[in-house]
């Protein structure tokens, strides 16, 4: 779904949102990484985990985003129908030097992430083939 206009109530709203660094840089990550938990965005940004907390649930509470539980995480998104507004008003700051190191940082730690996930998956394959051998 997409926003076609919007009310005055909203329309503030949205403008108080991106009046604030710390939710830009929040939003930012959220456009670009489609979904992310607090603690990601805490270790990116550097905040504190209250902070973090204070900063999507206010973005939560203006109607921005969504959440979805997984197990014991809770993972943030941009709903649907805001991220072509969002998206046009990133455009205006694609240049921003704070928000491409936001997003560098989110990737490199992602890329340690996926290091860690396949040594993880190789550390078990070789305990269970250690296993099997174990058994003959």
């Amino acid at each position: 779904m997409k926003l076609k206009n919007f009310n005055l109530t909203f329309g503030s709203q949205l403008f108080k949102t991106f009046s604030d660094e710390s939710r830009v840089r929040i939003l930012f990550l959220l456009y670009k990484n489609k979904e992310m938990c607090i603690s990601d965005l805490e270790q990116i940004l550097d905040f504190t985990q209250a902070k973090t907390s204070r900063h999507v649930l206010y973005l939560k509470n203006s109607g921005l985003l969504s959440f979805k539980k997984m197990d014991q995480w809770v993972y943030y998104y941009l709903k649907d129908e805001f991220t072509e507004i969002v998206g046009q008003l990133f455009q205006y700051m694609s240049k921003d030097t704070t928000l491409q190191n936001d997003y560098e940082t989110f990737q490199v730690l992602y890329s340690n992430r996926e290091l860690a996930i396949n040594k993880l998956h190789q550390d078990r394959q070789r305990m269970k083939e250690f296993r099997l051998r174990g058994k003959e």
